[in-house]
């Protein structure tokens, strides 16, 4: 498979790629950047929010709007553009990192330190009333986070411990039990980052430090491998019309020489076929 290039960029952290079916739009932020960015890929127009703080994730609402995964908490942008406040939760030397909807329409929001120090952050399920339930509380960055397509097992990163692991779901309540691992990288792949589940029940993940996107089957068999050009890949998911092109965020935070790409939003056209992302509830 090859990749292309669909928005040539230099964010310091890109991040967390979400394809907004209603708007045929994809959402990507860069967090150390304080940028939250949409991509049109039929007419090519961009747009860019400015945050006033670092912004882990950004994702549609059901409403219309955004819900943003922030240093400080959790904040909306209604579709006029106005921005309020759902969560307010700072706490000194941490911040937020990767999020996902849930099928129930739930946000379950990732924190880290910034000197990423073990148990220093969270993941929490967030509802659209501003409820908030913490799910784990010992991480250290928090990352990509996954449903399989029938709702019953949920796939989380903990990017230090180098595994992707798999949590059975309770979609009713929302809840989650019977921690395993589903994989365990080898040491020179990189650190896994961010995932997304695609229509088969395939997990793709995001290495960063590996320069690749690998896809493993439900069972943790490796069966593909997108080799990329910049080391530095966070985050992957499908959008397009048919929701069959991979979009993968990378960075250039910390390299001394970073590739020219480095930063930029990659796609590999026809890499599969994803599932439609919920939108948040609130």
């Amino acid at each position: 498979m090859t990749y292309e290039v669909a928005v040539r960029a230099e964010a310091a952290l890109g991040e967390g790629p979400t394809w907004d079916a209603d708007a045929g739009l994809l959402i990507w932020v860069d967090i150390l950047g304080f940028r939250v960015h949409t991509y049109d890929p039929v007419s090519g127009r961009r747009t860019v929010r400015t945050t006033e703080q670092h912004v882990g994730a950004a994702k549609p609402r059901a409403g219309g709007g955004l819900v943003l995964n922030l240093r400080d908490g959790i904040g909306l942008v209604d579709p006029d553009g106005t921005f309020r406040l759902l969560h307010h939760d700072p706490v000194p030397g941490r911040r937020a990192n990767d999020a996902a909807v849930a099928p129930d329409g739930s946000l379950w929001a990732g924190t880290m330190r910034y000197d990423e120090a073990p148990g220093g952050g969270t993941l929490s399920r967030l509802t659209g009333d501003g409820t908030v339930t913490t799910v784990l509380d010992d991480v250290a960055v928090s990352n990509g986070t996954g449903w399989s397509p029938d709702g019953r097992l949920m796939y989380y990163i903990d990017s230090p411990t180098r595994r992707i692991d798999v949590f059975d779901h309770d979609a009713a309540r929302g809840g989650v039990g019977d921690r395993r691992p589903f994989v365990t990288l080898e040491e020179d792949a990189g650190f896994p980052d961010g995932l997304t589940v695609d229509a088969e029940g395939c997990v793709w993940v995001a290495l960063w430090g590996g320069s690749a996107v690998r896809r493993y089957t439900p069972d943790g068999t490796l069966d593909r491998v997108i080799d990329l050009p910049v080391p530095l890949v966070t985050a992957c998911a499908f959008g397009g019309a048919g929701l069959t092109d991979l979009y993968v965020t990378t960075a250039r935070t910390g390299l001394t020489a970073p590739h020219p790409l480095a930063g930029s939003v990659l796609v590999v056209p026809g890499a599969g076929r994803g599932l439609r992302q919920p939108a948040f509830e609130g």
